[in-house]
């Protein structure tokens, strides 16, 4: 007989969730439908589903990371999380369906900047016309790392992998702009993280 799988745990999740909870509260207030790229572990989804229960949260992670993400939403049995998706930032084709709401955590750093560009290209195609968009994580601002442990940190994500490293905000608002995005809130977090806020407009 099999062994029960773990779920997966981010220590960081733990740490982070409330204050990003306190954003979303705000900003998320009159959406309905959110689309999480890069659902991770599904830690977030689970916190953030149930202390918002009017939003329907839609999770969304490569495929190898899915399972895990399914025990953490099965545990939690809330009605306001559908089953994951299946999305790669590269892949051709994204879901169909329109959100009113996206969020993404600590991606942008992990992802190629490459990735990045695919991320904001594609993110039309899912969005409502008046949709927002939430990102956390570390951002550097007019090229500069803003504490020394940002600047550790980047170090050593690139000696994990080159194509990683914290992105600065104002190459971030340009493919936002792109995306016909424009940035409405940028809020700061412990840790020298943000969570910045885009709105669309046609």
């Amino acid at each position: 007989m099999s062994e029960a799988r773990e779920k997966p745990i981010a220590p960081s999740c733990e740490r982070n969730r409330d204050p990003i909870l306190e954003v979303l509260r705000s900003v998320f207030a009159d959406r309905a439908h959110v689309l999480e790229v890069g659902s991770g572990t599904g830690q977030h989804a689970v916190h953030f589903a149930e202390a918002l229960p009017d939003l329907v949260w839609q999770t969304s992670e490569r495929e190898e990371h899915v399972p895990g993400i399914r025990l953490w939403l099965d545990e939690a049995g809330l009605d306001n999380t559908p089953a994951p998706l299946v999305l790669d930032v590269t892949q051709p084709t994204w879901p169909e369906q329109k959100f009113d709401a996206v969020f993404s955590a600590n991606t942008l750093h992990i992802m190629a900047w490459s990735e990045v560009k695919e991320l904001f290209i594609h993110l039309p195609g899912v969005m409502t016309a008046d949709a927002k968009l939430v990102i956390y994580g570390p951002f550097n601002i007019d090229g500069r790392f803003t504490s020394p442990s940002n600047a550790g940190f980047d170090r050593w994500l690139k000696e994990q992998g080159e194509h990683m490293g914290i992105r600065d905000l104002a190459d971030v608002d340009t493919l936002a702009a792109s995306a016909g995005l424009y940035r409405v809130a940028d809020h700061a977090l412990p840790a020298n993280n943000r969570c910045v806020v885009w709105q669309r407009r046609d």
